[in-house]
């Protein structure tokens, strides 16, 4: 007798429908899966045996054959145990001689104890989110009742499958999943730009990489407030678009991460140690992962000690700084993730830290310091429009009572800067680190006097032509805060400041 029921499998972040057929013939007993499963979906037999035994049914002592179509997709997950152990009791006659109506339409998704309880999957909300406006029915574990309300689809939840099998001859009734789908917004860490204490060049400079969506390198002595500044920096950062928080919450789903019922409104913010591997930054795996850049997706990716990252690691980071996205392939298949995130990279300015420092010696040699340096190569750096330097915190600074600005009050002037930018782009780049081509001659036209000033640049201090790009962005944003309709010769003369790096390689080079 054959079976057909209905259930969803992932493809990155999107989820997409499968057919599960469960077929089964006379002959000496045996259990096969076809349709590309991994080694979780073929395991399933063992938990699908015990778990319709443990049920109260009998499971039928004959050839079990187990279509998952189609078969071009790869199967991956353990929620493929719901819709196959229904499949086997409805083969077997046990729902009664025809389908049940309610296998239409419906869409099963969990995984199963060996005693028939439902446990959670990971993926639930992404999965639902391709039946959403279809008017379908999905069947959810009680575990993950709260994250498939988040959907909008109609979900019920089960606890075990004798719960479902019961629901679909009609003996009993699920319990529907709630439909609220409100934001979790941040309950707040307590973390304020008002604590830290001097440094109002790299203030200056994190406030308009904020505005204008600027990556940053922050090079400074141990001690200098390079982590307290990133770690404060999320603040600066626009609240969370409804689209924004839904994508992030499906990462996270993906991720298994854990979804409260609730969409993630607090941007994110992702700190991997510098010993994490370049699949576990990027994503990878025998089965496709996100990894730590597409989980700061519509967030910050923080990379302290950023020379100490692997070469590999470092490299990795050249397309989703420039695409936006990570594309994994492996032989079967490939899979995009979004990433789309700001970055804020933390180095010393030698292998000791204490280079040019005030009353510190530096112990490093010339040769140690370039290849230090040389860990984190060219086209990375060209990534980063903002390169600041810290120096160390003097003791008066230290010592004063007066707070700086709070994040609130520097927010609400990056918020200004985005609007202004919101209406600008219209169709086009969504932020001024994103201009190109005609866009960035149509909106960052040199006032007067400015060229000579970026000739001066080019060719004293050696920068190239893709450092005067990034100042003319860098000197948009800075009007944008300012208000101001176009870019004056003091806001390239300010964003020159923030290619230290580029000026530390050209007086290297004899410029």
């Amino acid at each position: 007798m054959l079976s057909k029921l209905n259930t969803l499998c992932l493809k990155g972040i999107d989820g997409r429908e499968v057919l599960a057929e469960v077929y089964i013939a006379s002959g000496l007993p045996a259990y096969s899966v076809v349709g590309l499963p991994d080694a979780a979906v073929k395991e399933a037999k063992d938990r699908v045996v015990a778990a319709v035994r443990n049920s109260g049914y009998d499971f039928p002592a004959k050839r079990i054959t187990v279509n998952l179509a189609p078969a071009e997709i790869k199967k991956a997950g353990t929620h493929f145990d719901l819709p196959i152990a229904l499949g086997v009791i409805a083969a077997s006659g046990r729902l009664g001689k025809k389908p049940p109506a309610r296998f239409t339409d419906t869409y099963f998704i969990g995984e199963l104890a060996l005693d028939g309880a439902l446990r959670p999957v990971a993926g639930v909300l992404a999965m639902l989110l391709a039946l959403k406006g279809r008017g379908v029915t999905a069947v959810v574990p009680a575990g993950n009742s709260a994250e498939a309300a988040i959907s909008g689809v109609n979900c019920l939840a089960a606890s075990s499958l004798k719960d479902v099998a019961s629901w679909l001859s009609g003996e009993n009734e699920l319990i529907a999943c709630s439909a609220a789908a409100t934001v979790q917004t941040s309950s707040g860490s307590g973390n304020d730009f008002s604590e830290v204490k001097g440094q109002p060049f790299a203030k200056r400079a994190l406030e308009i990489a904020a505005a204008g969506f600027h990556n940053v390198l922050l090079v400074g002595p141990p001690g200098a407030g390079k982590s307290m500044l990133a770690r404060r920096f999320g603040a600066l950062l626009p609240p969370m678009t409804f689209d924004e928080s839904l994508e992030t919450t499906k990462l996270y789903s993906v991720s298994g991460l854990g979804v409260t019922g609730r969409l993630i409104g607090e941007r994110p913010f992702r700190e991997p140690h510098h010993t994490i591997s370049d699949a576990a930054l990027i994503g990878g795996g025998s089965s496709p992962r996100p990894g730590e850049v597409s989980l700061a997706h519509n967030g910050v990716l923080f990379l302290d000690e950023f020379p100490e990252f692997s070469r590999p690691a470092i490299e990795a980071l050249r397309e989703p700084l420039e695409a936006w996205k990570v594309t994994v392939s492996r032989v079967r298949e490939s899979v995009a993730y979004p990433a789309r995130f700001l970055m804020v990279a933390a180095m010393n300015p030698c292998p000791c830290g204490y280079l040019g420092h005030p009353t510190r010696e530096c112990a490093c040699t010339p040769l140690q310091v370039h290849k230090y340096r040389a860990k984190v190569s060219g086209p990375i750096l060209d990534r980063i429009d903002l390169q600041v330097q810290l120096s160390a915190v003097k003791y008066a600074d230290w010592e004063a009572l007066p707070r700086g600005e709070s994040s609130a009050e520097i927010a609400g002037r990056v918020l200004k800067a985005i609007e202004i930018q919101r209406k600008r782009f219209k169709g086009g780049a969504k932020a001024n680190a994103f201009m190109a081509g005609a866009e960035l001659r149509r909106h960052c036209a040199l006032p007067e006097g400015a060229s000579a000033v970026l000739e001066t640049a080019m060719n004293k201090l050696g920068f190239s032509a893709r450092s005067l790009d990034k100042i003319l962005k860098i000197s948009r944003t800075i009007a944008d805060l300012e208000g101001a309709s176009g870019i004056k010769r003091e806001h390239i003369i300010e964003a020159v400041q923030y290619r230290m790096l580029d000026k530390a390689a050209a007086l290297a080079a004899g410029f």
